[in-house]
C-alpha cells in the first residue's frame, strides 16, 4: 500500500504552510497527498458562533479550497480530503499518522505548539505517533527552495538508536537533491562513569572526540552505501544535543531528530532533544520514532 503524505489543516496560517510543505514533499517523492481536518476552527470566534452544521460546512469548504489551491500549484498531484472525528482529536490524528508516510502539522513561531493542536493534543500526537511527524511554521517560505541547504539529522548512541531518523533524512535529502549534515553531540562523562572497558575503547580511539567521530562514521556507513548519490557532511561537537543541533540548523531546510518509542511511568514523552528543537528551530522539524 502506498502511504500518503498527510497534512492537518484548520484555517490558520500555520496549517496553510504545513499543507504547502506536504504538497511539495508529495510531488518530490511521487506520493499522494491527504488533507485532514479535526477539531474546531483556528478562529475561536467562528467556533463559538457557529452550530454543528455550520462548522461541518466550514470544514468541508476549507478542505475544498485548500485542495483547489494545491491543484493549481501542483497539477497532477493526487489529493484526498477527510474530516476526522472531532470527539477524540488526538486519537484521530494518531490514526491518520499511522496510515501516512508522514504527518505534517503547523506550529507557531518559537513557542508552544498551537493552531488546531491545542493543549495536550500536539504533545500526544508527537509523543505517540508511530510515523514521522513534521512541524512547519507559518513563516516557512524559505523551505520552498530546496537548493543548497542541507537536511540536518541528529545521531546519538549506537547506530540502531538513530536508524529511523537517518533513513528519513537520507530519503528526504535524495528526493530534494541536497546533502545530509549528520550531527553528533558529546559531553565529558562523570568520573564514576568510566570503567576499564570504556577507558580501553577511548585509548584505542585516541580520546573522546576521535571516539565520537568514529561512532558517527560507523552509524553513517550503511546509509552512505544505500544512498551513494547523497553527499554527507559530518559534524561532531561537544555540548548538549539540543544546543548543538540548533546551532547547526541555522541554515538548514529541515531538521530531523529521533524519538525513542517507549513509554514511561507517566506515559509517552517527546524527549528533551526533540522538545528543545521543536521550540527553537528556525526551520521545519521532523520527529521520527525509532520503532
Amino acid at each position: 500500500m502506498t502511504r500518503p503524505i498527510t497534512a492537518g489543516v484548520d484555517g490558520s496560517p500555520e496549517s496553510a504552510a504545513a499543507a504547502a510543505w506536504a504538497a511539495r514533499e508529495a510531488v518530490r517523492r511521487a506520493l499522494p497527498l491527504r488533507l485532514v481536518h479535526v477539531g474546531e476552527p483556528a478562529s475561536d470566534t467562528l467556533a463559538l458562533a457557529a452550530d454543528d452544521s455550520a462548522l461541518a460546512q466550514w470544514a468541508g469548504d476549507l478542505l475544498a479550497d485548500t485542495e483547489q489551491e494545491i491543484a493549481e500549484r501542483h497539477p497532477g498531484l493526487a489529493v484526498t480530503t477527510d474530516v476526522l472525528d472531532e470527539a477524540a482529536p488526538a486519537d484521530s490524528l494518531l490514526a491518520a499518522a499511522g496510515d501516512a508516510e508522514s504527518l505534517v502539522l503547523g506550529s507557531r513561531g518559537h513557542g508552544v505548539i498551537v493552531g488546531f493542536l491545542l493543549g495536550s493534543v500536539g504533545q500526544q500526537v508527537i509523543a505517540k505517533a508511530t510515523r514521522p511527524v513534521v512541524l512547519v511554521r507559518a513563516d516557512d517560505a524559505a523551505s520552498a527552495d530546496a537548493s543548497g541547504r542541507d537536511v540536518v539529522v541528529g545521531q546519538e548512541g549506537e547506530p540502531e538508536d538513530s536508524a529511523a531518523a537517518m533513513e528519513f533524512a537520507f530519503t528526504t535529502a535524495q528526493a530534494r537533491g541536497v546533502a545530509v549534515r549528520a550531527v553528533r553531540a558529546w559531553s565529558l562523562p562523570p568520573v564514576f562513569a568510566y570503567s576499564p572497558g570504556s577507558l580501553e575503547l577511548l585509548d584505542d580511539a585516541g580520546g573522546m572526540e576521535p571516539y565520537e567521530k568514529k561512532a558517527l562514521a560507523t552509524a553513517l556507513a550503511p546509509w552512505r552505501e544505500r544512498f551513494p548519490d547523497v553527499a554527507v557532511r559530518e559534524h561532531v561537537e561537544i555540548g548538549s544535543a539540543g544546543q548543538v543541533l540548533l546551532s547547526v540548523a541555522s541554515d538548514a531546510q529541515l531538521l530531523v531528530v529521533g524519538r525513542r518509542a517507549r513509554r514511561t511511568a507517566i506515559g509517552s514523552r517527546i524527549g528533551s532533544v526533540a522538545h528543545a528543537v521543536l521550540h527553537h528551530a528556525p526551520c521545519p522539524v521532523a520527529v521520527v520514532p525509532n520503532v
